[in-house]
């Protein structure tokens, strides 16, 4: 993606608090791949677009933007070893708009994933016989660029909600599946601090900053580790969009 629809930002801090970040994830077990620049993009910074993991299959994404096409390029050399790769056939969808739950794939109608790409997805999981079902989630309102900026799992049936931009109907869904919905509130929402980034079943990795929500999960059980990505929010962006994870185990 070019700069030239971002805010001003800070390349060095970026990368600073990128570091420190990854170097949080090291001490709690992660293997960090960078990938390597993807030819035409000036700035790589979302590689949870590019793809997703469900079970045992990582699913190249389809992007919507023209312009940020060529970052799926750099992903080529991992996924050319990768046991068991999948291409959605047709229609959109990025990796922010993706979640698991129990048996499902949950997949956010954003700006950026269209319904065929839903359909695209549950056509590609049914020949793989991986049994997900791909339930779509809908918006109350247009502009929405993912789904994990207004509704986040973060524990095993506990998400972060920011309803004002759900429907009734939807509202309701998440409120049968879900054990404890968080509220988001617009400013948080508009802060990117719902993007925060499960690393385990009881463990989350917020920006500072967002401590009415981190309180929140604490009081679940939930540990929190904060790291500072004020420059990384500027982009806009979080920390779950900053990540792309290639393995579930």
């Amino acid at each position: 993606m070019t700069t030239s629809n971002w805010s001003p930002y800070d390349s060095t801090k970026v990368r600073a608090q990128q570091d420190a970040f990854m170097d949080l994830l090291r001490d709690r077990g992660a293997e960090i791949v960078i990938l390597d620049p993807a030819p035409g993009c000036s700035c790589q910074h979302y590689p949870r677009d590019l793809g997703f993991v469900i079970d045992n299959v990582f699913v190249m994404a389809r992007l919507n933007s023209e312009h940020r096409r060529p970052e799926a390029s750099a992903l080529a050399a991992l996924t050319a070893g990768m046991p068991r790769v999948a291409y959605l056939p047709r229609g959109t969808i990025e990796g922010g708009d993706v979640m698991l739950h129990d048996g499902c794939v949950l997949v956010g109608l954003s700006e950026e994933t269209s319904l065929s790409g839903v359909a695209g997805l549950q056509a590609i999981l049914n020949a793989l016989g991986v049994d997900r079902e791909v339930i779509p989630i809908r918006f109350a309102v247009p502009g929405i660029v993912h789904l994990d900026d207004h509704f986040n799992i973060v524990a095993p049936r506990i998400a972060l909600v920011h309803r004002a931009v759900f429907p009734p109907d939807q509202i309701l869904w998440f409120e049968e599946h879900f054990d404890r919905l968080i509220e988001v509130t617009d400013d948080e929402a508009c802060a990117v601090q719902a993007n925060m980034l499960a690393i385990s079943p009881g463990v989350v990795v917020a920006a500072t900053g967002s401590d009415r929500i981190c309180r929140a999960l604490a009081a679940e059980g939930i540990e929190v580790l904060t790291v500072d990505y004020s420059a990384v929010t500027q982009i806009p962006g979080s920390l779950r969009c900053t990540t792309l994870p290639l393995l579930r185990i």
